[in-house]
């Protein structure tokens, strides 16, 4: 069964004092399983997100003891900031990661509320998708009023917590309430702009947020409010969807932001925030200078940011995962009021911090030493992806050569979309360099197993021949994508950069000794496969993949005899 996995981003008042922060933050590092990915504060706003990760029941128990050490360190009858608050640990979300749904997500979010209103007796409220009734879903709707308004808040029987004491006592007083939810992930993603401003900063705000403006009648500020048949204001519609906003200044940098919540990145992303925004400020005579993330972003967010901005440029979208986070802090302007350091702010890049270090990390120096060390791997399976990935990197680099070729503006996307194929060949091979030698250790691994009694004898049989089947599974996987790798290079030796026609060709050479090298590995692993069916069956298919590429391998010959 696969790992569940949710993250937490509890929100606590608290953003200048260090101690303070890092007290209530490390609380966390206790829990066994949870991993502390970020501690971001902010000074003017007061108030710092943290953000961690791991199996439900231990980010549970993590999210009690951070509130717990928050409302024993923060007082909120003295603490002031920029930022709508109403609580120590003010929002306490949990974000669905992997494995597991959103109603799945927000039972744990009523079971953390449970503990934290009975064992802690801090009272507070569901919001969003943990919300128990319509009226609550929304967390401005819930936090109206702050803190400062909790006493006439909790007297109204509309307003009755969900979880803990249902009336205003000295422990709110101190601590506040907090809201738990379940919720999508969300990017706070805040817009600089060059002015001091907060009234055109909150303009910005209305014109790009969901909820937009309300409706007046002549002067859109000081007009009367257009109202609707039941009284209600009449609003008029911001250009995007799930997007929250505020304008605001911000004195630690002197400049004035719009403070936008991104509900549900699928909608509106990070990017098309950003390049709305920027339309806005330039109708109002206002220029956007740069952008800043509160927390850690998803992977894809970054990369979807990078294709949006070369497609802008038309420039090829096939280049380096490196090169794409590059483009999108640049474009997106995220290092304008301080270093952005990918390897910090992105949630896969963070996660994967204290993995074993894998061989496609190695220098190349590194690599080839490890290869010549008495270890039997990485052995000539790893080999053989590896020369197959630089191969289609060849290509690769054509198509995009190509793409950026003066006078060929009107076929880069035709480069690209070469380009792009190429990269998730590389890839698919990048990943098979350690997977092979995964395999090979998996067949040690077998062998290593206890053979005591028949049972024993029986399991670590059916382990080897798994193993055996697995370590023959991943050359031949080797061998197939090495040869579709190959019509990259063919492509492009015929309708590339002409100058760049031996690159090619040596990718095809390279393609081929992998596809070779790996059918190798074929033959020598499928020869110990007890089940013959299954091993004359890939010994088939394998053969007839090295046949065709000799085939390409010829064509690949003609095309560089009759051009060269």
């Amino acid at each position: 069964m696969n790992t569940q996995i949710i993250e937490c981003v509890p929100n606590i008042s608290e953003g200048r004092d260090t101690k303070k922060i890092q007290e209530i933050a490390n609380i966390v590092t206790t829990v066994e399983g949870v991993k502390l990915l970020d501690v971001d504060p902010g000074k003017a706003t007061n108030r710092t997100v943290i953000t961690f990760v791991g199996e439900p029941n231990n980010v549970i128990e993590a999210a009690f003891r951070l509130i717990k050490k928050a409302s024993e360190l923060i007082d909120m009858s003295k603490q002031k900031g920029e930022h709508p608050r109403f609580g120590a640990t003010d929002v306490c979300p949990l974000v669905p990661i992997a494995n597991i749904s959103m109603e799945e997500t927000a039972k744990y979010a009523h079971l953390l509320g449970e503990r934290v209103g009975k064992e802690l007796g801090i009272s507070g409220y569901y919001y969003e998708n943990a919300a128990t009734s319509e009226n609550r879903r929304n967390l401005a709707n819930v936090r109206a009023g702050e803190y400062e308004g909790l006493k006439e808040k909790l007297s109204n029987p509309n307003w009755k917590p969900d979880f803990g004491p249902k009336e205003y006592n000295p422990k709110i007083i101190s601590a506040g309430v907090t809201a738990i939810s379940a919720r999508d992930f969300l990017i706070a993603y805040n817009v600089n702009i060059n002015s001091t401003s907060v009234r055109r900063a909150n303009a910005i705000a209305f014109d790009i947020r969901e909820a937009g403006r309300i409706k007046r009648e002549g002067n859109p500020i000081t007009g009367k409010k257009v109202l609707d048949d039941k009284g209600e204001p009449v609003r008029i519609p911001g250009k995007l969807k799930a997007v929250k906003g505020i304008g605001w200044f911000i004195e630690e940098y002197g400049i004035a932001q719009i403070s936008y919540n991104l509900t549900n990145i699928s909608i509106t992303s990070m990017h098309e925030a950003f390049y709305e925004t920027s339309k806005s400020a330039t109708e109002r005579g206002l220029r956007v200078t740069g952008s800043e993330l509160v927390g850690l972003v998803p992977l894809q967010a970054m990369l979807d940011a990078a294709d949006f901005f070369l497609k802008k440029q038309e420039r090829s979208l096939g280049i380096s995962e490196k090169e794409k986070v590059k483009i999108a802090i640049k474009s997106l302007g995220l290092d304008d009021l301080k270093p952005f350091h990918p390897e910090e702010r992105i949630i896969e890049y963070v996660m994967n911090a204290d993995a074993d270090k894998k061989l496609i990390d190695l220098t190349i120096k590194d690599f080839a030493e490890e290869t010549a060390s008495e270890s039997m791997a990485p052995g000539g399976g790893s080999i053989s992806a590896y020369v197959g990935a630089l191969g289609v990197s060849l290509g690769t680099m054509v198509a995009n050569l190509s793409a950026h070729k003066p006078g060929w503006d009107d076929q880069w996307e035709y480069f690209s979309e070469w380009a792009e194929k190429g990269q998730i060949y590389k890839n698919q091979l990048l990943f098979l360099v350690d997977e092979d030698t995964n395999a090979f250790n998996k067949i040690i691994d077998a062998f290593r197993l206890p053979k005591g009694n028949e049972e024993e004898i029986n399991t670590r049989k059916e382990a080897i021949e798994n193993a055996t089947k697995y370590a023959t599974e991943i050359p031949f996987k080797v061998m197939e994508t090495a040869f579709n790798s190959i019509e990259v290079m063919l492509e492009m030796m015929k309708k590339g950069l002409q100058n760049s026609l031996s690159d090619g060709g040596v990718g095809v050479l390279c393609a081929k000794t992998a596809v070779t090298g790996a059918y190798f590995n074929v033959r020598i692993n499928a020869k110990d496969i007890k089940d013959k069916k299954f091993a004359e069956n890939i010994l088939e298919k394998a053969a007839h993949i090295y046949q065709k590429t000799i085939v390409l391998e010829n064509e690949m010959m003609q095309i560089i005899n009759s051009k060269i």
